[in-house]
């Protein structure tokens, strides 16, 4: 079967594709690989068990994405990845998110639309963004839409209306959301990871930045939340049980064809901000220096997942465990400091300016 995978370069795409790819699926990436790593692409493509066909196109641009779609009618289902995803750049520049994300989305569906092809299976990249700050915890799929913390989470939340309604309404398409927490990590061959595209807002990158002497100290934003210790508390998934959720669903969707369906994919547990470093200096036994800074625009107070509903329908449930997530995210970056194209990298964006004592030698 072929899948048509959009923003498939990206940190959650990719991981995906090696995952759809080695259980036997054929591939069809839409990225206009502006945000991507194209090392990380190429060693995307090595990792998976059958070639991969790349469509680099523009998907805010609708006459690329029916011309694109139309080559590919064969397909039965498309996994829609594409959207920027930083909560500050976005309060920074709502447009931009709000032209790219929503904008591209729905191009994809009027393509589909008006062109024949068998494609009536659609799966999209949700966020737990979508919640805002949740009135019970943990969140459950039945959670009503809250304010929108950031543009970001407000493209979220618009897109899975759209999806909602052209699903119940159309009777043409059948669509599950997975709402994420918090990917991390890296896939075991420490091949791929999280890329360096631009600054990185989210905590393990900027920890492990820290730790290597590339910024002064990881900023905790804000240390006033009404949480045990101060600090925001998020739910993280390793990326490869993410990946592997995407395989599940999709079998799932193409044996039962639910009109309109969504699901958390966390751990089910929450941690602080504090209690991640915590992580890090017990699993890789080096201090993380950090500062305390005010908080940032679009972060919430508290939110981490129930994901009852993924185990009990589609079998799923996170296997890796925080520790993996540490230890992962820490390979992927000594991988990084000991790979030329890599470093060269870390080195334009982020010099070495700080004192670290952190052992660059990979672990054997």
């Amino acid at each position: 079967m072929k899948i048509i995978i959009t923003g498939g370069a990206g940190y959650i795409g990719s991981h995906t594709i090696v995952e759809l790819s080695n259980a036997g699926y054929d591939i069809v990436c839409f990225d206009s690989m502006e945000r991507a790593d194209p090392e990380i692409w190429r060693r995307t493509l090595e990792l998976s068990n059958k070639p991969v066909t790349l469509e680099k196109i523009d998907l805010t641009n609708l006459e690329l994405v029916r011309e694109a779609i139309s080559k590919h009618k064969d397909a039965v289902a498309v996994m829609h990845f594409a959207a920027f995803k930083s909560s500050p750049e976005s309060v920074k520049n709502p447009m931009l998110y709000f032209h790219n994300n929503v904008t591209s989305l729905i191009n994809i569906l009027k393509a589909l639309e008006s062109t024949s092809n068998n494609i009536n299976m659609f799966l999209f990249s949700s966020s737990c963004s979508v919640y805002g700050d949740a009135d019970e915890l943990p969140v459950t799929e039945n959670a009503p839409f809250k304010e929108a913390k950031s543009p970001y989470a407000r493209t979220k939340q618009i897109s899975e209306l759209i999806l909602k309604d052209v699903s119940m309404y159309s009777k043409k398409l059948h669509t599950v959301s997975l709402r994420y927490f918090n990917p991390v990590g890296a896939h075991k061959s420490y091949k791929i990871g999280e890329p360096l595209v631009g600054e990185p807002e989210n905590l393990f990158p900027r920890i492990m930045l820290a730790i290597t002497g590339r910024l002064p100290a990881f900023t905790i934003y804000g240390s006033d939340y009404p949480t045990h210790d101060g600090t925001p508390i998020r739910d993280y998934i390793h990326i490869l049980d993410l990946a592997r959720a995407h395989v599940l669903a999709l079998q799932w969707m193409l044996k039962q064809k639910p009109t309109y369906e969504v699901f958390n994919l966390g751990s089910g547990t929450g941690l602080s901000v504090l209690q991640v470093i915590k992580a890090f200096e017990k699993y890789i036994g080096v201090k993380v220096p950090y500062s305390i800074g005010s908080r940032r625009p679009g972060d919430v107070a508290e939110i981490y997942a129930s994901f009852d509903k993924a185990r009990r329908i589609l079998g799923w449930e996170p296997k890796l465990l925080v520790k993996d997530m540490v230890i992962d995210t820490w390979k992927w970056y000594l991988h990084m400091e000991n790979n030329t194209y890599f470093r060269k990298k870390l080195d334009s964006k982020f010099p070495r300016d700080y004192p670290s004592s952190f052992p660059l030698n990979y672990p054997k």
